[in-house]
């Protein structure tokens, strides 16, 4: 349908208004919140995130975008309060202890939003135990760790260290994250899985959930 063609690439070109715009005439027309959800503005998001990957796009224009989508599920808010809209699952993402860059985990979060993904973000230099509350509150199937330094890396370790403390560990797939990390210290200390870029992330996620 090329209105939902359309929709997914003007959140590509980071066009906001015109994506609330096209929300709101195709709800007139009758495609429902669901269609214009995943068909269009979620499509168009990681088609993004596809061209993210292979550094066709970067950083400006994926932040661009990612105002674009949230104008149209802004849109679309009114309709999907009535809708079972499914989600892939709850994430619980942050930064760790004694860290305080958020670009990485903040396109990480876009990218998982982006994928239909529901995120609770911790924000940056959390502790384990505001990561363990976090766990035990929300109840979320992934825990995303950002570190940026080689002195924080460490961090994540503690928050797996902690959660199997906590008899949770069981609970949550783990995955990290951040430049000096790597596949084979993510298997180290025991996490989940470990991706070097946002996009990566989501799929991880997805192959572990699946």
């Amino acid at each position: 349908m090329s209105i939902l063609n359309d929709l997914s690439e003007f959140v590509q070109k980071g066009k906001a208004q015109e994506v609330s715009d096209l929300v709101s005439k195709a709800l007139d027309e009758g495609l429902t919140a669901q269609e214009i959800l995943y068909d269009g503005l979620l499509k168009g998001m990681g088609e993004l995130g596809v061209k993210f990957k292979n550094n066709e796009v970067f950083v400006p224009e994926v932040l661009i975008a990612a105002r674009a989508l949230n104008k149209g599920t802004d849109t679309l808010k009114a309709r999907l309060v009535n809708l079972d809209v499914e989600s892939m699952g709850k994430v619980v993402i942050a930064t760790v202890a004694g860290d305080l860059h958020d670009i990485g985990k903040n396109l990480v979060k876009l990218m998982f939003e982006g994928s239909g993904f529901e995120v609770i973000d911790l924000g940056t230099d959390v502790p384990p135990d505001k990561i363990i509350e976090a766990v035990n509150e929300y109840n979320p199937d992934i825990v995303a760790l950002s570190a940026l330094l080689t002195t924080t890396m460490a961090a994540q370790a503690d928050v797996i260290k902690a959660l199997e403390e906590a008899g949770i560990r069981d609970k949550v797939k783990v995955i990290v994250g951040g430049a000096p990390v790597t596949d084979a210290y993510a298997k180290e200390i025991g996490a989940d899985g470990y991706s070097e870029d946002a996009s990566g992330a989501v799929d991880i996620s997805k192959a572990l959930l699946s």
